[in-house]
């Protein structure tokens, strides 16, 4: 195995015929050396863009942060999915929302960080973090009252979001909402970051937000609400 070349976490009994597998690999290696603070080697007309002087420095992801909250806050009592958490419950206001947090991840190493500082943060309101991919989650069906989903749709094709929204359709209970983001190719920083992404390991989709919403409305599920950040739109749907 070359350097470059990632472990495959996912062949399992579970994952080994699945067509996704590869790709899930791959994003999950690149985030596990990001998270492993990890040295990536570019080239140095890579390193001279604008884009990846901020990305080095740690401003890009202030400026490109999806704000799920805005359009969709935790309540009380509610039972939330954090699908790609990361580090979601140490870094956002979970104990003010006071809303159960549960988490699926592709990041072993995401996924071991948290699950070991979570429940010391609050026990009560942390639930854990499952590893696995969005298309097989790991609950029952009619769980969760917010289901969240932002930083990875770009990382893949249109239809393996189609098999996203069959799984969060499943476990979200009646009336509740999935709030996710997609990366809006018409935004000024998206083809720099897309080419900043591919080089760091992990290939982007351009796709165009109508094509987005056409898999939306396919998925069965209604816009009820969006919001276009600087790099990421949100949206908000309910089934």
């Amino acid at each position: 195995m070359s350097k470059n070349s990632p472990p495959n976490f996912y062949k399992t009994n579970t994952y080994s015929s699945d067509k996704w597998q590869e790709r899930i690999a791959q994003v999950a290696y690149r985030f596990n050396r990001q998270y492993q603070n990890q040295k990536f080697e570019l080239p140095d007309e890579v390193q001279e863009m604008p884009i990846y002087k901020e990305w080095i420095n740690g401003r890009l992801s202030e400026r490109i942060v999806s704000p799920f909250w805005e359009i969709a806050q935790p309540q009380k009592n509610e039972h939330c999915l954090d699908i790609g958490c990361g580090v979601s419950f140490l870094i956002y206001p979970w104990r003010d929302w006071q809303a159960f947090f549960y988490g699926q991840e592709i990041s072993n190493i995401a996924r071991d960080g948290l699950n070991s500082r979570g429940s010391q943060l609050n026990s009560k309101l942390f639930k854990g973090v499952e590893l696995g991919p969005s298309h097989h989650l790991n609950y029952p069906e009619d769980q969760f009252d917010l289901i969240i989903a932002t930083g990875f749709s770009c990382y893949f094709p249109l239809e393996y979001w189609q098999a996203v929204l069959v799984e969060v359709k499943r476990v979200l209970k009646p009336g509740g909402h999935f709030v996710f983001d997609i990366l809006n190719s018409e935004q000024p920083l998206a083809e720099d970051w897309a080419v900043l992404e591919t080089y760091l390991g992990a290939e982007v989709f351009l796709e165009p937000v109508a094509e987005w919403e056409k898999t939306i409305k396919a998925g069965g599920a209604k816009i009820v609400k969006r919001q276009l950040g600087e790099l990421f739109e949100l949206y908000k749907v309910r089934f």
